[in-house]
């Protein structure tokens, strides 16, 4: 009986791609994220901050940024994912000198248990904190945030909405590295206000990453993350608005509804 002979499997730039720096690539951009923390900070505080605290760190692209921008800078990277975080110490902080390294401390941990040391400012960006889909769980989180501050501390989160943020749409985008990003909202609920999103990534040999990843999220709104921060025990908070062109995100009250649009809320100790 002859044997069949198997067929090569052809490889594809979606099976060499790693989604992790697909991910850096096309959602990351840690540079300005940090100028707007520090502008924010030195206008509350008078003086640069100097310690981080990123929550959810994931591969810690961010805090890494953080701490190279100055060499009095510290950060701690805190997420719960082992694979995620050996990623980032292998792509992210190996090949950076040990004077970063050393500044640098990732944590293995679930947030609610890292408060120690306390820190400038703690993070939790790309809409991290929104796996928290009851108000006890938001607030007892932000309390956590609350307790990592010192006396001046600032806690900064992002949020998503507008009119688009709570139907089905896909949404791609082409990458400088000749990947398309595609954003996708696959379900929405009114009645709890979860909802379904994912990324994929595509390629141009027509190869691709379906749900690179997945985000199963409470979409919160401004209000509600203001009123649980207050109730953490910050004493105030603030509203920054994308304003959609080449100018800096501004402190607002008062703003006209978008297909989509970003802020940063601010929860001042």
């Amino acid at each position: 009986m002859t044997k069949r002979r198997r067929t090569p499997t052809k490889e594809t730039l979606a099976s060499r791609a790693d989604r992790h720096a697909l991910y850096q690539i096309a959602v990351q951009d840690p540079e300005p994220e940090i100028n707007f923390v520090q502008r924010v900070f030195k206008r509350a505080r008078g003086r640069a901050a100097v310690s981080f605290k990123e929550d959810f760190c994931a591969t810690a692209h961010l805090a890494t940024a953080w701490v190279k921008g100055h060499r009095s800078r510290t950060a701690i990277g805190v997420d719960f994912s082992e694979e995620v975080l050996a990623w980032g110490r292998a792509n992210v902080l190996a090949p950076e000198s040990e004077s970063v390294r050393s500044r640098v401390t990732l944590v293995e941990a679930n947030v609610l248990d890292v408060v120690r040391p306390k820190v400038d400012v703690v993070g939790a960006f790309n809409f991290s904190y929104l796996i928290f889909k009851r108000r006890a769980e938001l607030v007892a989180y932000f309390k956590k945030a609350y307790e990592s501050l010192g006396d001046d501390g600032l806690f900064f989160c992002d949020l998503f909405g507008g009119t688009e943020a709570i139907v089905p749409i896909v949404e791609p985008r082409k990458c400088r590295t000749g990947f398309t990003y595609v954003w996708e909202h696959e379900s929405y609920n009114p009645i709890t206000n979860e909802i379904l999103c994912h990324i994929h990534f595509k390629f141009r040999d027509g190869s691709e990453l379906p749900k690179a990843f997945t985000y199963d999220w409470r979409l919160w709104t401004i209000p509600e993350v203001r009123e649980c921060l207050l109730e953490a025990g910050f004493k105030d908070t603030q509203v920054w608005w994308d304003p959609t062109d080449e100018e800096d995100y501004r402190l607002t009250e008062k703003e006209e509804n978008q297909l989509g649009w970003l802020v940063y809320i601010v929860g001042v100790k």
